[in-house]
């Protein structure tokens, strides 16, 4: 489905602790539950628990913190 370079993005992105799922989504079509499994399926079992207790509800991994829109940089709109 995504060329290697393109699932390292995703999982790079997926690690940034200030950059929202929703700019995965935007960038590559991924709801959160899709960038879960490719993390899953990409990374060991251990690194994949320690990734999931560090995202979860964690607030700025959502976009919209008191009604702004939260991206880390320009950028990352456009790769």
């Amino acid at each position: 489905m995504f060329s290697e370079e393109q699932t390292d993005r995703i999982i790079e992105m997926a690690w940034e602790d200030r950059t929202p799922f929703e700019a995965i989504e935007f960038q590559f079509g991924l709801k959160e539950n899709d960038v879960r499994k490719i993390m899953r399926t990409n990374m060991k079992e251990s690194s994949f628990k320690m990734w999931r207790e560090r995202v979860k509800g964690r607030a700025t991994k959502h976009k919209f913190i008191g009604g702004t829109e939260r991206f880390k940089s320009k950028n990352q709109r456009s790769i």
